[in-house]
């Protein structure tokens, strides 16, 4: 009887040749084939030369969904965002750098609205989303107390297990999820009581979706999308009712911080005015376009 051939194991690969193949089937992006690498070694170790071969198949398959249009924090299931790493999947948004400057220009105006003697600021994330917005502020603003609402329960449930993943190495972290849309679902003693409420409502028009980039309609309908305002502005509806709400809850002195698109810069003030803010203006991003618009409430 012929002996049958002796199975032998696929020859390991080395980082950087891995690397390069998936570049080629990225189009060109290396950095992505980059972090796609690294997810599958880690643990590993930095200065793994050979890539084990049950690596690199798993490589190669996180890269063909991305070839395929999936979002690349989707594949690979998480994200960084300011000092946080965040699940995320096909439920919530992506974590954007543009919403980490408005967590930044959130923070200015949480230290400037400390309570005197160094009290528990309340803050208020509407439309949570992963718990990007609320977990940053929770962690990086010291005795804070957050209150984060989102309305849909899929999305809801990703905050949830970031949440538990943040509370791992901040126990100090007082963060409240609540389910309901915007401010609605606070509980009635808040009422007035609230120092800051922070968002990254839907700014996207109808018109606007048709033409992003695929990986981008991957995510979320619900949470880009956004109706006409009062108006006319395109994609301004949600950025109003989250004005108007939160009058009903700031504290004076009080502050509202939300995300816009750059082109909803006026009409997003001119709402805020009318609704009685004291003080209106916008924010940049990093690369100076109006991004966040800040609304004040004075003492």
């Amino acid at each position: 009887m012929t002996p049958a051939p002796a199975r032998t194991t696929p020859p390991a690969t080395t980082r950087g040749a891995l690397v390069a193949e998936l570049t080629g089937l990225l189009g060109g992006a290396r950095h992505e084939a980059r972090f796609i690498v690294d997810e599958v070694l880690a643990g590993r170790g930095a200065d793994v030369a050979a890539v084990p071969p049950e690596a690199a198949s798993a490589a190669r398959a996180l890269a063909a969904r991305r070839q395929a249009g999936e979002p690349l924090q989707y594949v690979l299931g998480r994200w960084p965002f300011r000092r946080l790493d965040l699940v995320v999947d096909p439920r919530v948004l992506v974590p954007r750098p543009e919403t980490e400057q408005v967590v930044e220009v959130a923070l200015a105006e949480a230290r400037r609205l400390r309570p005197p003697g160094g009290g528990p600021l309340v803050a208020v994330d509407a439309g949570t989303g992963s718990g990007a917005i609320a977990l940053a502020l929770a962690t990086e603003l010291a005795g804070s107390r957050v209150w984060a609402t989102e309305v849909s329960p899929d999305a809801l449930a990703v905050a949830a297990v970031n949440l538990e993943r943040v509370r791992a190495d901040h126990r100090e972290v007082e963060v409240e999820l609540l389910a309901g849309s915007w401010l609605q679902p606070l509980p009635p003693g808040l009422r007035r009581g609230v120092q800051l409420v922070v968002s990254n409502p839907p700014y996207v028009s109808e018109p606007e979706w048709d033409g992003l980039p695929a990986d981008v309609k991957a995510e979320p309908y619900r949470a880009l999308v956004a109706g006409v305002g009062s108006d006319g502005t395109p994609g301004l509806s949600d950025i109003e009712t989250v004005l108007a709400q939160a009058g009903e809850w700031l504290a004076r002195p009080g502050c509202v911080v939300l995300e816009l698109a750059p082109h909803q810069a006026d009409a997003a003030s001119r709402a805020a005015v009318a609704l009685g803010y004291d003080e209106v203006r916008v924010e940049p991003d990093l690369a100076g376009r109006p991004r966040a618009l800040v609304a004040r409430r004075a003492g």
